[in-house]
């Protein structure tokens, strides 16, 4: 056996903590602000994907996609971060969701690097409000990359930053979206949540209290 795990490279909202609920908040008081009508339903589409194209999305639902200049959807975009930030400024260390605090201290403890690959421009605010910046050795966000997942880049980055193969990593995901991204990027996908919505992942867990470090060691040593 020459396979070799290295890294783990985590999305954060839906696996490290649940900040779907923030955004949802924050989507719907804008697009109700706009009169679009913006369910649940509507806001699984955004999961993982980047604020601007979030809001284009939601522009398009509302059939006003030429409504707005390029300043006018930034300034739209930045009204939306600016409440979301206010919902985040709330979170403290028990906002982790189960088991990931043990995992990540588990991973610490075997060596293996543990990588960031957030969609949020707000990722570092949330991992230290959440008090856990000393577990990871490198931190991707938006800011970082040009194209959104389910483009591989923003792994392939942190990958790079960790100085590892991709495919020594695992990639842990709660969107179809970024389960796609661990994929194209040639490393070993997990997916938390829906089996039917996750299929393409290489394992699926229900929850975060089921990732744990020998699950998702034999998984990997046994694709």
């Amino acid at each position: 056996m020459n396979k070799q795990l290295n890294a783990v490279i985590f999305d954060l909202d839906g696996v490290i903590t649940d900040t779907a609920e923030y955004h949802f908040i924050a989507w719907k008081q804008l697009a109700e602000q706009l009169g679009i009508t913006f369910d649940r339903a509507f806001n699984e589409q955004l999961k993982g994907v980047s604020r601007m194209e979030s809001l284009e999305r939601i522009l398009a639902l509302g059939g006003q996609t030429d409504r707005y200049t390029m300043a006018e959807k930034e300034a739209l975009a930045h009204q939306k971060n600016e409440h979301y930030k206010q919902l985040i400024a709330r979170m403290t260390p028990d906002d982790l969701l189960p088991g990931m605090l043990d995992l990540l201290r588990e991973l610490k403890r075997q060596n293996i690097k543990i990588g960031l690959a957030s969609a949020s421009k707000n990722a570092f605010t949330v991992i230290e409000r959440l008090g856990i910046r000393e577990y990871f050795d490198t931190i991707v966000d938006a800011a970082k990359v040009q194209n959104s997942k389910p483009h591989p880049e923003i792994f392939l980055t942190a990958a790079e930053q960790l100085r590892v193969d991709p495919s020594t990593c695992i990639g842990v995901e709660d969107a179809q979206a970024g389960v796609a991204a661990i994929k194209a990027a040639n490393m070993f996908a997990i997916g938390v949540g829906d089996k039917e919505a996750l299929k393409e992942a290489d394992y699926i867990v229900e929850t975060t209290a089921d990732l744990t470090y020998d699950a998702i060691v034999r998984a990997f040593y046994r694709e």
